[in-house]
């Protein structure tokens, strides 16, 4: 099943010629800080466009030289010596136009991806949930891309074709009015089914861009469980997924490219049947001595030029096209709601001690209707440990993640240090906060960079001392690299114990006030849980933790243990008033719970 897209293909297929002028708004806004760039480019454009047209009229002058009568080759000479100095200057003004199209594009194109990742990173969590990874991160890639070639080189070109048309268009009337007639005939024909072609190319390009991202989602998801393809042999079940995401992609690259060969013989024949019409009206004028051989070789290189430009015309009305559709799927990213607004007043606690309270908190996930928490009431001193147990979906994890704010509640409060987190600035509200995951997710960099997470610009010697506290500083100087070791993607190089030891590590740390934990221990061997849990037990000290508990050892060494059932806080208290109790702890103990410490 597909997940969901940023917006349904088919409500973007038509924009209005209002959105249309929004969104070149947008793109062409892209290119602002590279105005002098421009600029330059602009130049080269505009002196690079006039001497093409300079050619056709010495190619003139040179045919009537040649065919002259008396004998003399001076004016040859002199026509063919300018003839070569126009190329000259023609070649240095179109290395000018080249590379500073080069810095605007790859500028552009640079910044939108900067824009693009900043934007991305900002996002809430709810946004991630629906979305897969290879689809956000196509708009980085694919898209941008398709953006560049529109914001820089097609519309320099643009500017340059401009002035080949109207020059050129210009000149065929100088040269001879009546073909002229004939030539500017064919244009309504070209400039319809430019329009029709361009419309329905916009559409196909655009469901094309959502095919590919679908693709690099699968690929992504696969290449990032490539372990767990192996140890179920699944190769050919995910071979088979992405082979049908690319023949999907592929068979609307077809439509495209058989729209195109419809335009492209049309537009061709259109050229070449005016080329027809001019040399048979012209020969007759010729014949007639109204013109000169030297003025309809002028008038044929013209009405080539001409048609050239309208060729490329259409050409990048089809690229505009395609723009339009991949900018609106990068402009959609962007135009996302970020995280958190920034508060134009926000409260902060006077003292950060590290109690939290939920104060008649309900909870659903956006677009589900099913309630997760249903009026949870819980205080949490600071310091204290609070140990959360209950079945799978009870709410554990959820009511861990509302503290730091990555979901609001639906109805009641959250308060830490008894201020609502809704109105504390979201950064200094989680600089707060730290939390080590049963599955630790560690980043492909150096050992010193993923601990420097917790503490951006940390100095060496505070990396140690935090791997000391994490029984890790041992280990990791025992690899060649030691602090400098790269750990790979998700640090698949390390062992569970190793990587849960960094995690806390990187906790330590950020000296959190309030920690989370989701027992970090269940899924280690003896030895490597031995370690961690005396790493864990020195990050707790003096903390307020707040454990999802999976193991009556760590249920054991809490203060309070709080069941969740359904939602709702089903008992609490201590491991042994819980068990006297008799209720659904003392079943989760005999059932659920590891017993043996």
């Amino acid at each position: 099943m597909r997940a969901s897209r940023l917006a349904k293909p088919d409500s973007r297929s038509d924009l209005s010629r209002h959105d249309q002028l929004t969104q070149l708004t947008n793109l062409f806004a892209l290119l602002r800080p590279y105005r002098r760039w421009l600029a330059v480019a602009v130049v080269g454009v505009v002196v690079s466009a006039s001497l093409g047209l300079v050619f056709p009229r010495i190619m003139g002058g040179l045919v009537d030289s040649a065919l002259a009568e008396d004998g003399s080759t001076g004016t040859l000479d002199r026509i063919a010596l300018v003839l070569l100095t126009v190329f000259l200057i023609q070649g240095v003004f179109n290395y000018v136009r080249i590379y500073a199209l080069a810095v605007v594009g790859e500028g552009v194109v640079a910044d939108l991806r900067r824009s693009v990742y900043d934007r991305i990173v900002r996002l809430p969590v709810p946004f991630f949930d629906g979305r897969r990874t290879g689809e956000i991160t196509s708009r980085l890639t694919s898209d941008a891309v398709v953006v560049q070639s529109t914001v820089s080189s097609s519309s320099a070109q643009a500017l340059s074709q401009g002035i080949t048309l109207v020059g050129g268009v210009i000149l065929l009337v100088v040269i001879s009015p009546v073909l002229s007639l004939a030539v500017l005939a064919f244009l309504p024909a070209v400039i319809v089914a430019a329009a029709v072609f361009g419309r329905r190319i916009r559409r196909i390009s655009t469901s094309f861009q959502d095919e590919i991202a679908e693709a690099n989602a699968l690929a992504d998801e696969s290449i990032a469980s490539i372990r767990v393809i192996k140890w179920f042999t699944a190769e050919d079940d995910v071979v088979s997924r992405y082979d049908g995401a690319i023949l999907s992609s592929y068979a609307v690259a077809l439509r495209r490219a058989r729209l195109r060969a419809l335009f492209v013989p049309f537009v061709t024949f259109i050229a070449f049947g005016t080329l027809a019409v001019v040399l048979w009206v012209g020969g007759r004028l010729v014949v007639n001595g109204d013109l000169s051989p030297g003025e309809l070789v002028s008038f044929l290189l013209y009405t080539l030029i001409v048609a050239g430009a309208i060729g490329t015309f259409t050409g990048l009305y089809s690229e505009l096209q395609e723009a339009l559709g991949a900018s609106l799927r990068i402009f959609e990213l962007l135009d996302e709601p970020i995280e958190v607004p920034r508060q134009a007043a926000p409260v902060a606690p006077a003292v950060r001690e590290g109690s939290v309270l939920f104060d008649r908190v309900s909870f659903s996930y956006p677009g589900r209707d099913i309630e997760v928490l249903s009026a949870v009431d819980l205080v949490i001193a600071p310091g204290e440990t609070v140990a959360l147990v209950g079945p799978s979906g009870a709410g554990k994890s959820t009511l861990t993640q509302l503290i730091p704010r990555f979901y609001d509640v639906s109805s009641g409060e959250v308060l830490v240090d008894g201020i609502d987190v809704r109105v504390q600035a979201l950064g200094a509200l989680r600089s707060e906060m730290a939390a080590v995951p049963q599955e630790v997710l560690l980043f492909s960099g150096t050992i010193a960079e993923n601990l420097q997470v917790g503490r951006p610009g940390a100095p060496d010697g505070d990396l140690v001392t935090a791997a000391r506290t994490a029984n890790a500083h041992d280990f990791i100087v025992a690899f060649p690299d030691g602090y400098d070791t790269v750990v790979g993607e998700r640090g698949v190089q390390l062992s569970g114990g190793q990587r849960q030891r960094l995690a806390i590590a990187r906790a330590v740390l950020a000296d959190p006030r309030i920690l989370i934990l989701d027992e970090a221990t269940s899924s280690l061997d003896a030895e490597s849980e031995a370690l961690v849990q005396d790493a864990l037990e020195r990050l707790m000290r003096d903390r307020t933790t707040i454990v999802i508990a999976h193991r009556l050892s760590t249920v054991r060494a809490a203060d309070r243990i709080v069941v969740l059932a359904a939602g709702s806080i089903a008992e609490e208290g201590t491991h042994d008033d819980l068990v006297a109790a008799g209720g659904l702890y003392t079943e989760l103990s005999a059932k659920q719970l590891i017993t043996s410490a």
